[in-house]
């Protein structure tokens, strides 16, 4: 088999470092680059084109999941493993949706991250096992994630919301229906308009009329 060729996108060096020292511990894998910001882990990998982009979250000047999306649309050879810190259900998913191929945690043993990477490099999409449960449970509690990819970003009350907005519903009967504040209720409505990328309610409950139904 040949080489894993890895670039390592994380913003502190010493992690970074410690990274790449886990990986090549291994004769099968070879860091071929690195970086610490989004500018350069998008053009690393469009230079490297490296089998697996091991993806920072958060870096010093941008978000790791957007550098995700940038990859996999420019350099879809390049599978992208996620890591992070915390096990955050909202980064946790928006990943998925930029396309990244697995998601880890920072906890994880050098012998995990090992793994990970090789089975991410084979096209496998491995998941951190913190993590495995929420997915499997938001998958069960929202049947929208698999049907569109904004819809998938909601949470599932966020879900509960805009099929209440949809109905043409105000914030004040929607408050009553679900039994939350007034004031929650606009908060969710504001998420809902800024994940599914509209400026008003009309908007999002068109949005959600034209991309729920999975039959069309």
């Amino acid at each position: 088999m040949a080489d894993v060729r890895v670039l390592v996108a994380e913003d502190h060096d010493v992690v970074r470092e410690g990274i790449r020292l886990v990986l090549e511990t291994e004769p099968d894998i070879r860091v071929v680059a690195e970086a610490r910001d989004v500018p350069n882990a998008v053009a690393g990998t469009m230079r490297a084109q490296p089998d697996v982009v091991v993806m920072d979250v958060r870096l010093s000047n941008g978000s790791g999941i957007e550098a995700t999306r940038e990859i996999h649309s420019r350099a879809p050879n390049s599978r992208v493993l996620m890591l992070t810190s915390y096990a955050d259900d909202e980064a946790l998913f928006a990943s998925i949706m930029a396309g990244a191929s697995g998601y880890m945690l920072k906890t994880a043993t050098p012998m995990e991250l090992i793994h990970a990477v090789r089975r991410v490099a084979q096209g496998e999409s491995p998941l951190a096992p913190a993590v495995t449960q929420r997915v499997l449970a938001r998958v069960r509690q929202s049947p929208l994630f698999a049907r569109d990819e904004k819809l998938a970003r909601l949470t599932p009350r966020e879900d509960e919301v805009l099929k209440l907005l949809a109905t043409g519903k105000t914030n004040a009967q929607i408050a009553r229906e679900i039994h939350i504040s007034e004031k929650t209720v606009k908060n969710h409505v504001s998420t809902v308009l800024g994940k599914l990328e509209v400026a008003r309610r009309t908007e999002a409950a068109a949005y959600f009329a034209m991309h729920s139904n999975p039959f069309g």
